[in-house]
């Protein structure tokens, strides 16, 4: 062993990447690997998103369908045995849930509108206060002896 055959482990030292476009001499020279011609072989190229070399792209080929109706109104639903959970746990004043108790209990954020729905039961005279309500809530609500309020 001498100086002129040391050299390091294998797989210690990363090859040196190859240099493009640097000459003849290098094999790598002229058209540095991009071929001739063409917007490939250009500087500044860059192949736009969902190109497929000139085939239909996907989002061309796949139909469109529905639409989005810019006057839907959305609820935020709140149901009869919410309302009754909050009279069973003693969470409202005067016998009336108006939206200000719905949010202070959480079952409604502040900019929501709210319509009643008729899941469930009703037991207690409640005036009930929203911006909707359900034909099956109307009637449960009245049935119980309580009233409703459209906001």
């Amino acid at each position: 062993m001498d100086l002129s055959n040391l050299s390091p482990n294998k797989g210690s030292v990363k090859s040196k990447k190859k240099r493009i476009g640097r000459g003849q001499g290098s094999g790598k020279g002229g058209t540095a690997t991009r071929g001739h011609k063409g917007a490939q072989s250009r500087s500044g190229y860059s192949r736009k998103l969902g190109f497929e070399g000139g085939q239909m792209p996907l989002q061309r080929r796949i139909p469109k369908f529905g639409f989005k109706n810019i006057n839907r109104v959305e609820y935020k639903p709140v149901n009869l045995n919410s309302l009754q959970l909050l009279v069973d746990n003693k969470k409202i004043k005067k016998k009336t849930i108006d939206i200000k108790t719905l949010i202070e209990n959480g079952f409604v954020g502040k900019n929501d509108l709210v319509k009643i729905l008729g899941d469930g039961e009703i037991k207690s005279p409640i005036t009930v206060e929203a911006h909707g309500f359900s034909k099956t809530a109307v009637k449960a609500i009245e049935k119980a002896g309580g009233e409703i309020k459209k906001v």
